[in-house]
């Protein structure tokens, strides 16, 4: 390495120093460290040197090459620092600005109303679970004790897909969130106490229909469990969500194949200015019933499905639409503006994201 070089190197420092872009940075590299650059072309020589040579010009080579090298690096990060200094100086943002007068966003009433569900059944002791929503004909079906013949099955119901299901069945959209408490009974044993929130699929369109829609079950499985306590549960649940001591309750025998005795539940109501309001023994004159929600206590079949006991673990489980529900509470009567994304809709039905219901404040304190 030559006298030369090392004024090169000189100039070359000089240089950096009066630059003030990151653009004249990156050309004094390129002209020194890049492919064609003289450090580079310098660093080939030592191929050509004597091993006596290179064991001297080596480390000359390469100390000129670090002093550059760092002296780009330093620079460039200088740069970043001025310009950064200048970006904070001149970029301000203004934190006692008002916020806006209209609250962009809402939270959706079935997002609500699952957050109150979630929020009353945490009192009385139970989990949330969860489980997938593309669900095998087992855990759908066959091991909430539904026959291949029956009805529930049918393809104008159950949206189906092509594939095998890993049992040998078939893959669909779950019908219901049944299968979560089948999932749960495997996978936890007994005793267990869970609701099963979630999206459900059914082929069925209306006012009151939707092909997708909510549904939240309830299970409680453990020793000596008897209708008595379905149904102090399901009239706590009830007077919690409707914020009402006023809820009468009539047990109906029906017939669901996960249950046995089964029961469809009705709660009493009376007419307020041509509305149905909750309360009311349902029997009176101006009064009546409307049929709520479905349960009875878990069968047989289904817990042995489960890997229970029945003669050991016995329970109950109820069913019911989460969108049902909100129309109920709130006052609203068609089902598909849940999904049609009207803004107007939203805004008059939404709630505020700081509206995160408590049993203390009270369930729909900010309806």
């Amino acid at each position: 390495m030559s006298t030369q070089h090392e004024q090169q190197a000189e100039a070359t420092l000089t240089r950096l120093e009066t630059v003030q872009s990151a653009t004249e940075v990156e050309a004094i590299r390129v002209e020194a460290l890049g492919k064609a650059g003289w450090i580079s072309a310098l660093m080939k020589t030592l191929g050509g040197m004597s091993p006596d040579e290179r064991q001297v010009q080596a480390p000359r080579i390469q100390a000129l090459r670090a002093r550059v090298a760092d002296a780009i690096e330093a620079k460039k990060a200088a740069l970043e620092a001025a310009e950064l200094e200048a970006r904070l100086a001149s970029e301000t943002l203004d934190l006692t600005l008002p916020a806006p007068t209209t609250p962009k966003g809402s939270v959706h009433p079935v997002s609500q109303v699952m957050d109150e569900l979630a929020e009353i059944f945490a009192d009385l002791g139970f989990a949330v679970a969860t489980g997938p929503e593309i669900e095998d004909d087992w855990y759908n079906f066959t091991a909430l004790n539904m026959p291949e013949s029956h009805p529930a099955r049918a393809m104008h119901d159950t949206f189906y897909f092509p594939d095998t299901a890993p049992k040998g069945g078939r893959m669909l959209l779950r019908t219901h969130t049944s299968p979560v408490q089948i999932r749960s009974m495997v996978e936890q044993g007994a005793p267990i106490r869970i609701i099963a929130p979630g999206r459900v699929y059914r082929s069925d369109s209306d006012a009151t229909h939707t092909p997708m829609f909510h549904q939240i079950e309830g299970l409680v499985i453990d020793r000596d469990i008897h209708l008595g306590h379905l149904k102090w549960t399901l009239e706590t649940f009830l007077k919690a969500f409707f914020e009402t001591d006023d809820i009468v309750l009539r047990l109906r025998p029906s017939y669901f194949p996960f249950t046995e005795p089964s029961v469809e539940v009705d709660v009493g109501f009376r007419w307020d200015n041509g509305k149905r309001v909750l309360g009311g023994s349902g029997d009176a004159e101006g009064h009546g019933w409307m049929e709520l929600l479905g349960s009875g206590m878990v069968n047989r079949r289904v817990i042995e499905y489960a890997g229970l006991d029945p003669d050991e673990w016995q329970g109950f489980a109820f069913g019911v639409g989460v969108d049902r529900l909100a129309m109920l509470k709130y006052g609203m009567d068609d089902l598909r503006a849940f999904f049609d994304g009207d803004g107007r809709w939203l805004a008059h039905y939404g709630f505020s994201g700081l509206d995160q219901p408590t049993l203390s404040a009270g369930i729909g304190a900010g309806a």
